[in-house]
């Protein structure tokens, strides 16, 4: 059986090297870059980390931060081919490691980012696309995003959301005082376990909310963290909105024509919760066994990554659940999402 790792991530050394030159987010990159952290960049530790993991394989999804926090809408599109030609580079050259890869994009500049979607799922054969949970601080139901949603529909491959917020995201070091005050840093520290789950949630209800998932029913979302807190806090949706009569659309005297908890059951998760076998159970409950994938958000983790992949496919070998559940979660969901070879 296979191990598909949908949510892994990856800043190869062409793109990391273009990534540092090209952009005024030195001490950002320094810190995101993590040189404790070499799988990032560097392959050959990836490789021997990973080969240690029977039918282990990546769909490689590249790292923070996105290019639109970073650079310039011109540079931000020079960015994105860098990077999205690199990741098809080395699909060819470890076809038995990295079986496909989602585009990276420069979503500050839309028109460019919609032909470098269609040139990387056309051209080079990716299979999706990573974007954040917001998007420089815009709600993923900003009007100027729309294209990106239909476009996706209309290709019928996964749209992969990565949280991020002002705390821990790139735009953190911005905010942070010259000297750092004990109330920062419990504030900081407070925040820091929660805020990104928090982000996934809030993305999730504004595709609900605005009417995208039910205007593009062919949406393939999958979010980071197995759906934040969505799975846990489910009745919350259910109860959220009072009475029936509230349960509105998009505009006043419009309804949808499902429940908003259909319309999140249509998403999917991924298994990165650090090991919680008990955060998987609550997942399997509320989505069932077809709509979550194994994903570990490697390389970040303990001992350079390896305990990602380590505690997470533990993790889902002590779910309660039938074997066959279990190879759809490893492997045949993301077959069937990412359409991949059988």
């Amino acid at each position: 059986m296979l191990k598909i790792d949908v949510f892994p991530h990856i800043r190869p050394p062409k793109f990391a090297e273009a990534l540092y030159k090209k952009t005024s987010s030195k001490p950002l990159l320094d810190g995101i870059g993590r040189p404790e952290i070499p799988a990032l960049y560097d392959l050959n530790v990836r490789n021997d980390s990973t080969d240690r993991y029977e039918g282990y394989v990546q769909v490689l999804t590249m790292a923070r931060p996105m290019l639109e926090e970073v650079a310039s809408p011109e540079v931000a599109v020079e960015l994105a081919k860098i990077a999205n030609d690199e990741m098809a580079e080395l699909i060819v050259k470890y076809p038995n490691r990295f079986v496909a890869a989602v585009a990276h994009l420069p979503l500050n500049n839309m028109d460019a980012a919609i032909k470098e979607l269609d040139r990387s799922i056309t051209q080079l054969g990716f299979r999706g696309v990573q974007i954040s949970s917001t998007i420089n601080e815009k709600p993923l139901s900003s009007p100027e995003f729309e294209p990106l949603f239909e476009r996706m529909n209309y290709y019928n491959l996964p749209i992969l959301i990565h949280p991020r917020s002002k705390r821990t995201g790139p735009r953190a070091y911005s905010d942070r005082p010259l000297a750092i005050s004990k109330d920062w840093e419990v504030e900081f520290r407070a925040e820091k376990s929660f805020n990104w789950p928090y982000e996934t949630s809030l993305a999730m209800g504004h595709l609900v909310y605005s009417g995208l998932m039910d205007k593009y029913p062919r949406l393939k979302i999958i979010t980071h963290h197995c759906g934040g807190f969505v799975p846990y806090q489910a009745n919350r949706i259910l109860g959220g909105l009072g009475s029936p009569e509230m349960i509105g659309g998009p505009s006043p005297g419009q309804c949808f024509p499902l429940e908003p908890i259909e319309y999140y059951k249509m998403m999917y998760g991924d298994t990165a919760c650090w090991g919680n076998t008990a955060a998987l159970m609550c997942g399997y409950a509320f989505w069932g066994p077809d709509h979550i994938l194994f994903g570990t958000d490697y390389p970040f983790g303990h001992q350079g990554g390896e305990s990602a992949i380590r505690d997470t496919i533990r993790s889902i070998e002590e779910m309660n659940i039938p074997e066959e559940h279990k190879k759809k979660i490893f492997e045949s969901n993301a077959k069937k999402l990412f359409r991949l070879p059988k």
